[in-house]
């Protein structure tokens, strides 16, 4: 039964990855498709290369507890995705509505409540603890 699940799950994949592939080659407003294919390739191996080993060793030194391993990679993932907006917050070429949003603040904001949830959910597991199984 494993064999048969895994197998599906890579067909899907591939069917997807060649969906995406076709809709990259067939896009008529995508001018340099090889440009896409090298800032994809440049991500993945940013990603795969630098941050996922640096939000690894970081997890594994920093946090021994689960809950703290788990914040510190969706804090990872947040940061990864609103950095590059956090960085170019008063870059709008004179065009307001180009990057609107109190970014820094945002970010700050989303950091905070990833904390909070961590602090809540490990409250609640030692209160359970201590109250003992019913």
């Amino acid at each position: 039964m494993r064999r048969v699940l895994r197998t599906a799950a890579v067909a899907a994949g591939a069917a997807m990855i060649g969906y995406g592939v076709y809709g990259l080659l067939a896009d008529p407003y995508i001018g340099d498709p090889l440009g896409v294919l090298r800032w994809a390739v440049g991500g993945l191996l940013l990603h795969d290369g630098l941050w996922l080993p640096l939000v690894c060793a970081v997890g594994a030194v920093a946090a021994r507890r689960t809950a703290v391993r788990a914040a510190l990679a969706v804090a990872a993932a947040v940061t990864a995705v609103a950095l590059p907006v956090v960085l170019r917050a008063n870059d709008d070429h004179g065009n307001p509505s180009v990057l609107p949003l109190p970014y820094l603040r945002n970010w700050l904001l989303a950091l905070a409540v990833i904390a909070l949830a961590t602090t809540a959910a490990a409250l609640l597991r030692r209160h359970r603890r201590r109250r003992g199984p019913r």
